[in-house]
């Protein structure tokens, strides 16, 4: 689960600031969110291009 970091934070793997994002396992993430460290980061929507065909022309 990819999570933002409020505050910073450290281990033997990483060196997280506040801001920073990083993938955790999810019961870790889930206790980091809990306990206020972190917040979710949502799906980034993006918008997607649709070709549109040009309107019939009647006279």
């Amino acid at each position: 689960m990819k999570i933002r970091m409020l505050t910073s934070l450290s281990g033997p793997a990483y060196c997280l600031s506040n801001g920073d994002e990083r993938d955790f396992p999810q019961d870790e993430a889930v206790s980091l969110i809990e306990a206020g460290y972190a917040v979710p980061v949502a799906a980034e929507k993006r918008e997607t291009a649709t070709k549109k065909t040009p309107a019939k022309e009647t006279r």
